[in-house]
Order: structure tokens, then C-alpha cells, then sequence
């Protein structure tokens, strides 16, 4: 594992602090890769709280630009940003919040061909996508590659979240087995993704410090309504087409 500098030392001293925590396991976050796939309102949230806590690389995937209509959410694009590609944006804030992580942005649609060349070698991968279609293209390479990878997804003021540990609980076609009708612009208030991607962000980092108890086997829903947390189990399908091998 990589040492720690004195400003790390100091920059990360809350967390150090924690037991089960202490200097190794920041060092293991300074040796660890997370792709974050999409640099949307998930996506902003996690790689914010990710930089913060020392993720030795980051790795951005997003192909958009930036919107007006994005910023109600998506919290490291900024008003002056539009029409900037996403991922340069975000780099630009992450840099300056934490310089002593690698950042890597990368301008692409994540499909079948390319995704396992983006994702290998990751640690944890980030759902940060607005549609299935990408999710379940990611979901297969990381059973393939053998990659955690947590899902979340958000509309209106409901959140759901699931850890995809191939090997260990199911995946994500295990928990949609049928392709669901995809909504090219959906409602979501901004504070749900952030809350979801927060979740995400504590079982990235207990996946790569090896410690707590992960949500595998469990999708958690969020009821912004009711403020209300749910959770459903879930179980590996003998017959799922993309992990019943693994």
C-alpha cells in the first residue's frame, strides 16, 4: 500500500480516528480505484464525498454536457458550467477540493464494446446512470470482471439502492429481470439523489476497507414522502442469465 503524507495525514484525521479505520485503512483508499459511471445528480454526490475521503483515483464517464435544467441536482456543475462537458466540470471542483487524488475524466458513452476497458481494473463502480439499458450493459461486465457495483436509482422523492457483490448475492437482472420502459426526462427533487449517493459512498468505502455489513441481498427504498427507509430481500435467481455461473 501506498504511504501517507503528512497533509494526508492531517486532511484525513477525522476518519482516521474511526476504530477499524485508522491509518491502513486510509492508505487503502489512497491505493483504490472507483469508477463512477455518469456525472449526473448520483454521480456529483458520490465523487464529492469519494475525493473527500481520499479515493486514490477517481475515474469520471459521462458523455453530456451540462444543462440549466441539471442544476437543481447535480451539485458540482454550476451555472457558469453549461455547456461544459460534465465530467470536465466536475474535475475542475474535485481537483481543488482534494489535489492529492488522481482524477481521470473520461468524454464516453459507456456501451457494450468499451465497458469493460473502462471499468478494469476498478475497485467499485458507481451507478450514477439515468437509464436501465446502461445499468444492466455495466451490471454484466462487473459480474464478469467480478467488480462490486452499486446500484441506485432516483425519481421524484424515492430512492432505491442495492450492492451487487458477484458471488456473493444477486445482481441487478436478478432484481429486474424484465427490461423496464425507460422515461427520457423524469421528475426527481435534488436533495434525493444526494441522499441515495451518500449510501452509495459508505458502501464503497466499506467494500474496500473490508468492514461492516454491506446491502447485499437487500434493495433499500426511500420514501421522501414519509421519510421513511424499506427494504426488500432480495434473492439470487438459479437462472439469471448474466451471474447464475458466477
Amino acid at each position: 500500500m501506498q504511504s501517507l503524507t503528512k497533509s494526508e495525514l492531517e486532511r484525513y484525521d477525522r476518519q482516521i480516528r474511526i476504530p477499524n479505520f485508522g491509518i491502513n485503512g486510509q492508505k487503502r483508499l489512497k491505493s483504490s480505484k472507483i469508477v463512477i459511471a455518469g456525472i449526473g445528480g448520483l454521480g456529483c454526490a458520490s465523487a464529492i464525498y469519494l475525493a473527500a475521503a481520499g479515493i486514490g483515483e477517481l475515474v469520471l464517464i459521462d458523455k453530456e454536457k451540462v444543462e440549466l435544467s441539471n442544476l437543481n441536482r447535480q451539485i458540482l456543475h454550476w451555472t457558469n458550467d453549461i455547456g461544459k462537458y460534465k465530467v470536465e466540470s466536475a474535475k475542475e471542483k474535485l481537483i481543488k477540493l482534494n489535489p492529492e487524488i488522481n482524477i481521470l475524466a473520461i468524454k464516453e458513452e459507456i456501451n457494450e464494446e468499451n465497458v469493460k476497458e473502462l471499468i478494469n481494473g476498478a475497485n467499485v463502480v458507481i451507478d450514477g446512470q439515468d437509464n436501465f439499458k446502461t445499468r444492466f450493459i455495466i451490471n454484466k461486465a462487473c459480474v464478469e470482471l467480478r467488480i462490486p457495483f452499486i446500484y441506485a436509482a432516483v425519481q421524484g422523492l424515492e430512492g432505491r439502492l442495492m450492492t451487487i457483490i458477484p458471488g456473493e448475492g444477486p445482481c441487478l437482472r436478478c432484481l429486474i429481470p424484465v427490461d423496464p420502459p425507460e422515461i427520457t426526462t423524469f421528475p426527481v427533487f435534488g436533495a434525493i439523489p444526494a441522499l441515495i449517493a451518500m449510501l452509495q459512498t459508505i458502501e464503497a468505502i466499506k467494500i474496500i476497507l473490508g468492514i461492516g455489513e454491506k446491502y447485499i441481498g437487500k434493495l433499500l427504498i426511500f420514501d421522501g414522502e414519509r421519510n421513511v427507509f424499506n427494504h426488500i430481500e432480495i434473492k439470487r435467481n438459479p437462472n439469471c442469465p448474466i451471474c447464475k455461473n458466477v
